[in-house]
């Protein structure tokens, strides 16, 4: 991870075809395209690959999020369970249209808990959105439980788990709606980019309309579409599209190296005393995006982290301190600061989150350090940093 790593002649090949037809719109101009549709390749190769029977592709996988959500009908004052763990994105689409997040624990899978996710139900919880944080799962199968009794949907957000799977179902595939991001830190990129994937018809021909200003997409004539519904524009470009599709293309070759450098370096920290790792729920297999680890106390792993990048480490992040990634540092939602007046249902609805206690989530969090596995290095540069990081670590641990 990231698929910009090996960026080639095949990504090159895929956009010159965009820019010889001079076509940068997916929508249209079909005379001008010489037959190149490289966001509906695309889409069909992500359903392929996923297994999924619809993929909707869109400009972001915060668009995606956003774009799902609408399209199952969530709007204003509905609640969408989501962890306090995951990136601002999560939150950004749910108040996009009005809804209202409902922050609730993780535990050692680094995603949502079942137990704390089964107490924040409530007579206006719609949605329990899951996020596949660094490249592993929840249990699902406790989660589609509570989804079927309660009667709620079930949103994968698997933006930076793309090539994961549970119980053998691609990640993205196993609930109502799956999330995913093109951005250019994701495993495959497409530069700017998202999809959404389903196996819901109306859930595809919504979010089909809603993210291309309401249009039909009936016929030819573009200009003589209608426009069942109000929607918004939330379109990838062909450009956009063309890279990811070189990308889709290569997603196994770059799991298998992800699983070989990420195999090497658990190996060798397995040997370290005071070491532990994420749980992945039985049925699970992560895309290997990251190494995740706990250290015995929130001291030790801070230490870990500072030893570490000291000794040339790079790429491991200590979330728990971090302004994007956890709920502590999010005072924008604590605060409820917005440019404009955000919806009355929100502010009424809306817990507040200063006074919230996420302890659980704290005693986690706050001993885990998560390594991001790259694609660029050899076989021996994985041994090389294998053998750095299990020297640092005894140097704290021993």
């Amino acid at each position: 991870m990231p698929g910009f790593e090996f960026f080639g002649e095949k990504e090159k090949k895929e956009v010159q075809d965009v820019l010889d037809s001079s076509v940068l719109m997916r929508y249209g101009f079909d005379g001008m395209r010489n037959g190149h549709w490289k966001a509906k390749e695309l889409e069909a190769e992500i359903s392929s690959r996923m297994g999924s029977k619809y993929t909707q592709l869109l400009s972001s996988g915060t668009a995606a999020l956003t774009v799902a959500l609408a399209s199952a009908g969530i709007g204003a004052g509905d609640e969408v369970i989501m962890p306090t763990f995951t990136f601002v994105a999560s939150f950004e689409s749910i108040l996009a249209i009005g809804a209202v997040p409902i922050l609730v624990d993780v535990d050692d899978t680094l995603t949502l808990d079942p137990k704390a996710v089964e107490k924040a139900i409530g007579k206006n919880t719609k949605v329990i959105m899951s996020v596949h944080m660094c490249g592993s799962m929840a249990n699902l199968d406790a989660l589609k439980e509570l989804c079927d009794r309660h009667g709620l949907l079930l949103l994968e957000d698997a933006c930076q788990a793309i090539g994961g799977s549970y119980k053998g179902k691609a990640l993205g595939n196993y609930g109502d709606l799956g999330c995913f991001s093109f951005d250019y830190v994701k495993t495959i990129t497409c530069g700017e980019g998202g999809a959404v994937i389903t196996n819901n018809e109306k859930y595809h021909k919504n979010a089909d309309h809603y993210s291309d200003h309401g249009h039909n997409h009936v016929g030819n004539d573009r200009g003589a579409e209608t426009h069942p519904f109000l929607g918004y524009n939330y379109r990838i470009s062909e450009l956009n599209a063309a890279v990811g599709l070189a990308q889709i293309r290569r997603l196994d070759e770059f799991l298998d190296i992800q699983e070989r450098n990420y195999t090497i370096l658990r190996n060798a920290l397995e040997a370290v005393g005071g070491v532990t790792f994420r749980r992945v729920p039985e049925g699970g297999v992560e895309n290997y995006s990251f190494l995740s680890f706990f250290l015995p106390t929130k001291e030790k792993a801070v230490r870990t982290q500072n030893a570490l990048s000291t000794a040339g480490v790079d790429g491991c992040f200590y979330w728990f301190d971090n302004n994007w990634h956890y709920y502590r540092n999010w005072d924008h939602l604590t605060n409820n600061i917005s440019l404009g007046k955000l919806p009355a249902e929100v502010l009424n609805q809306m817990p507040d989150y200063s006074q919230s206690n996420f302890s659980k989530s704290d005693q986690w969090i706050s001993r885990n350090i998560s390594c991001l596995i790259k694609l660029g290095w050899s076989e021996s540069e994985v041994h090389e940093r294998a053998e750095k990081m299990v020297e640092t670590l005894k140097t704290i641990l021993d």
